[in-house]
């Protein structure tokens, strides 16, 4: 599956993509509320911008993506690979970090604090 295909379908309605492979997709400010992306490959993929709000990123691999400046509230991202993200300027509002994995190139705002949301460094 590649961005394009992604935004057709959701675009006609479908939020369930489970495990999809999206490795490196362009999703710059993509309008994707709601969308179930648990166990995804989104690793090196630019979301910067990206309207997620309330969606399912459980588990999902996020390691070097862009998240700059997207809207993560009420995101579910439990155990999800965060390992080198880009997440400078995201909003967390709401959302549920639990068991996300990050490590030193992880890159939040400044004064976000990983251990108050119980994440993992890795």
């Amino acid at each position: 599956m590649d961005a394009n295909e992604l935004q057709r379908l959701y675009n006609s309605g479908q939020r369930y993509f489970p495990a999809a492979k999206l490795t490196g997709a362009k999703l710059i400010a993509a309008y994707l509320p709601g969308i179930n992306l648990w166990g995804a490959d989104l690793s090196r993929a630019n979301l910067a911008k990206a309207k997620l709000w309330g969606a399912d990123l459980s588990r999902a691999n996020l390691a070097k993506a862009n998240l700059t400046k997207a809207n993560l509230s009420g995101v579910k991202l439990n155990e999800a690979n965060l390992r080198g993200a880009k997440l400078n300027f995201a909003k967390f509002y709401g959302a549920d970090l639990s068991g996300a994995y990050y490590d030193e190139s992880t890159r939040f705002s400044q004064g976000f604090d990983p251990k108050s949301q119980n994440m993992q460094k890795i």
